[in-house]
């Protein structure tokens, strides 16, 4: 029995030792990473495209811009909103409403995409878009649910129908979900910056759920690091900026360009992750990106709000989905695509122009290579989710093995020289990285939020590896299909009532 015992025992410490050290190695690759990427962040807030109450910074201009609602400043034409909704008939009514009264005096139409057999959410909508002209019911051409996609090309073709009917071009296409809760100066801020730029992305903020203090919560912590770090430092770079399919104005031409290269139809039909494409896409060709972090003059944030899943099992799915299309096909779709150099008005004269070709490709292999960078570490999320699963199950076996130390008698580890000074700078990294999450979050949410999102890193790491593994299972059920089908998230909670002053 003893000798079965210490056999045991060096079986647990071996298992927690390699474990151990392959995450400790996998952390510390992932965190210098990180710090890199914090650093260049760093070093180049007081240059991105941001600004407080009412004036608005142009890629670090001086001109200030009131913003205003129903103005005509900027980009003129009506706007198209594209809202694709699938089983949606708890929410959609409500957030047709609050956007009706939201954008009141601005020149949009909402084009909403529903199925044949979704009579549901038709029904429930009905009322409205038979008595008020700037809806537009558009019935998919067949049966429910297909993917978003090919709802939104759905919505595409509408437009284009409208807008041969009636003689007037749409200066934009915005992009919003079922379930979200628009500011009143959105469309505004688009007018002002699209005639300069081919997408607006905004800030996306995450609305928690009521008793769901650690699921829902944790997508507040993500959202205010990548909306408030990510996208803000891609935009300030020149960057593509990933869209968020939410709170995201496309210029009609960037839409059309995507149309000609697709037979017609701008959205990948067979892709789950179609809004992200589409904002690296446009950086491919060249085409300026911003991400607009704009506030009212009493401070007040113009973002997109929504409800995220409250239960773990949604969150899962909810993130596999993503992964799936940004990590797993979106790595197909898109490869690594190379991006080119900035454009700048040429000199005279022979010497001049042959200095000014050598630093254009100089710029472009800058930007393809700052760019790939920013793709991996959107594509790293199952090697991530691998290294933490290591992480914690080395934990795990460290803690049997302390225990069996104390009730049996098993022998002390042996670590090697290596794996605790690994430790020591993994836990510094952490640290750093757990107090840039909590800055973000306390930013956007409070001081309350902001430390309860230190011990929500262990909810969200958690979410990370199942939505990792069943990722991979969706990704080789695509394979092995060849179908792809919306699985989107249920929304079923009414939460506009209880956002402050109720504007938004």
């Amino acid at each position: 029995m003893d000798t079965i015992s210490a056999a045991l025992g060096w079986l647990v410490s071996f298992a927690s030792q390699e474990l151990l050290l392959f995450a400790a190695i996998g952390m510390l690759l992932i965190g210098v990473d990180d710090l890199l990427f914090d650093g260049l962040w760093i070093a180049s807030t007081g240059r991105g495209a941001s600004a407080n109450f009412c004036a608005a910074r142009d890629g670090g201009g001086d001109e200030s811009w009131p913003l205003q609602s129903g103005g005509a400043v900027g980009a003129e034409g009506p706007l198209a909103i594209f809202l694709p909704a699938w089983d949606e008939h708890e929410v959609l009514a409500e957030t047709l409403a609050h956007m009706l009264t939201a954008w009141d005096g601005e020149d949009f139409r909402i084009y909403i995409g529903c199925y044949p057999n979704d009579q549901r959410t038709i029904l429930s909508i009905s009322d409205k878009v038979s008595v008020d002209h700037r809806l537009r019911l558009v019935v998919a051409d067949r049966p429910g649910p297909t993917t978003k996609g090919h709802n939104l090309n759905q919505l595409w073709l509408a437009l284009g129908a409208d807008e041969r009917a009636s003689g007037r071009r749409f200066a934009a296409v915005v992009l919003h979900d079922a379930e979200d809760i628009v500011h009143p100066l959105e469309l505004a801020l688009y007018r002002r910056f699209l005639p300069n730029h081919a997408m607006v992305q905004i800030p996306v903020h995450a609305v928690m759920s009521r008793g769901s203090l650690w699921i829902s919560g944790h997508y507040m912590d993500e959202f205010s690091e990548a909306h408030g770090k990510e996208l803000r430092l891609r935009s300030t770079l020149g960057l593509p900026i990933p869209s968020a399919g939410v709170g995201c104005a496309l210029s009609r031409a960037a839409v059309s360009l995507l149309a000609m290269e697709r037979d017609g139809l701008p959205f990948r039909p067979e892709s789950l992750t179609e809004d992200y494409e589409i904002g690296i896409l446009i950086g491919s060709y060249g085409l300026s990106a911003m991400f607009a972090d704009m506030r009212t003059e009493a401070g007040d944030p113009i973002v997109s709000r929504g409800e995220f899943p409250s239960e773990f099992a949604a969150a899962v799915r909810q993130k596999a989905r993503w992964i799936t299309g940004i990590a797993l096909a979106g790595w197909g779709h898109l490869g690594w695509p190379a991006l080119p150099a900035v454009r700048q008005q040429q000199p005279q004269g022979r010497q001049g122009r042959q200095g000014h070709q050598g630093k254009q490709a100089r710029q472009g292999r800058l930007a393809t290579w700052l760019g790939r960078w920013m793709l991996w570490r959107d594509r790293r999320a199952p090697l991530a989710a691998i290294i933490m699963l290591a992480g914690y199950l080395g934990l795990a076996f460290a803690l049997i093995h302390a225990a069996g130390r104390s009730v049996l008698g098993w022998e002390g580890a042996n670590w090697g020289m290596w794996l605790a000074p690994l430790l020591a700078i993994n836990g510094a990294m952490l640290s750093w990285r757990l107090a840039m999450r909590a800055y973000f979050t306390t930013k956007n949410h409070g001081p309350m939020q902001g430390l309860l999102s230190i011990p929500r890193a262990v909810v969200a790491n958690f979410v990370a590896i199942f939505s990792a593994y069943h990722a991979v299972k969706l990704y080789f059920q695509m394979i092995g299909t060849g179908r792809t089908i919306w699985t989107k998230t249920h929304h079923s909670r009414r939460i506009a009532n209880r956002l402050k002053g109720g504007s938004h």
